[in-house]
């Protein structure tokens, strides 16, 4: 009989961009079950809602995440607007659906280095960063910021993107197509990652379901629910098709969030060929009464908002389910059984955020 032992993993690993501790329980080299522990970064945001009216949470929200901070900010806002029960010009809804796939693509890639200097690539992880370098400089010529942008507000958007900065924004994004495409040919066919990722880490479709698994995590086991169909902001007037891979393990995972960059330079392209003129916020007068529920599909799944508010400038309650919250149950499932040298890539397949999720 093989011998158990408990292995701590993290909180600090050098694959891991963020710290998680995992208590793994093996049998020689492999694991039969992983209890995580977290809780390192808690930093109270939500608790922050007492001390700043809803105006100047808005600039607190989207320190949520580095990553996600203009989704978080968009959320924020879209809930309040429902409170509110204003409609915002659509001029600033197609502004914020640029913006936000603008975030997908860098999380993306962001998550694709990291993937590739897990492996050891160190080239290709340079490489990955490079392309997303080039969204970071887009958002810093049009927000002002390269991450934390503060260009939402409850009525619209703070600031405009005009004609030829969005045309320039498509040059480069057809450049970085051709480069990405290249790329993503190394993670998809390459033999060495590929033995790293094929049947590692299978999630099956019923397996996604009953625990909840959203974003990449869900697709990937091949159920094709995407928050965006829903129709918030412009979306309703974008063609989109959920990107899915029926193979349910770790390739399947980067196969997915590949695919969601060429969705994302597509659905780019759609807005700004169809973005109207007219004004990019309307004014909101009062404080906001009563309660309410947003869903958005931020890069790493699909994230939930609660707002209650009394009547003052302050609200009640400010409370965020995060998309990495609700996979850390897939991925200790995707642990039990795997070899110990695959946790570290099986953590990353996720794209875990654990500031969103300790917040």
């Amino acid at each position: 009989m093989a011998k158990r032992s408990v292995i701590p993993f993290g909180p600090q690993h050098p694959v891991l961009p963020e710290p998680i501790h995992l208590d793994l329980v093996l049998e020689d080299e492999k694991v039969i079950e992983a209890i995580p522990s977290v809780g390192f970064v808690h930093r109270g945001l939500e608790k922050l809602i007492e001390k700043r009216d809803f105006n100047q949470y808005q600039y607190v929200i989207e320190r949520t995440c580095g990553i996600c901070s203009f989704m978080h900010g968009m959320s924020y806002c879209e809930t309040l607007e429902k409170i509110f029960d204003v409609d915002i010009p659509d001029r600033a809804k197609y502004l914020r659906t640029i913006w936000a796939e603008m975030s997908r693509l860098h999380s993306h890639l962001l998550w694709l280095g990291l993937l590739a200097d897990a492996f050891g690539f160190e080239s290709l992880f340079m490489q990955s960063w490079r392309m997303r370098e080039k969204i970071l400089d887009m958002f810093e010529a049009s927000t002002g910021g390269r991450v934390i942008f503060s260009v939402n507000k409850v009525g619209g958007v703070l600031k405009d993107m005009g004609r030829d900065m969005l045309n320039s924004f498509i040059e480069t994004f057809d450049d970085m197509e051709e480069s990405i495409s290249a790329l993503s040919k190394v993670f998809l066919n390459d033999v060495t990652v590929n033995s790293r990722l094929r049947g590692v880490g299978v999630l099956t479709r019923e397996e996604a379901v009953s625990l909840g698994a959203v974003g990449p995590m869900m697709r990937a086991s091949g159920i094709d629910i995407d928050t965006r169909l829903l129709g918030y902001e412009a979306y309703k007037d974008l063609d989109l098709d959920p990107v899915i891979s029926t193979e349910c393990d770790s390739y399947a995972r980067c196969q997915v969030r590949i695919g969601e960059i060429f969705q994302s330079f597509n659905l780019i392209r759609q807005a700004v060929a169809k973005i109207p003129d007219g004004e990019i916020a309307v004014q909101v007068k009062g404080a906001p009464k009563g309660e309410a529920f947003n869903r958005v599909e931020q890069p790493r799944g699909e994230a939930i908002y609660y707002i209650k508010a009394n009547g003052s400038m302050y609200l009640d309650r400010c409370r965020v389910r995060t998309p990495t919250f609700t996979n850390l149950q897939p991925l200790i499932k995707t642990l039990q059984g795997c070899q110990y040298a695959d946790v570290p890539i099986l953590i990353l397949t996720i794209d875990p955020c654990i500031s969103c999720t300790e917040r």
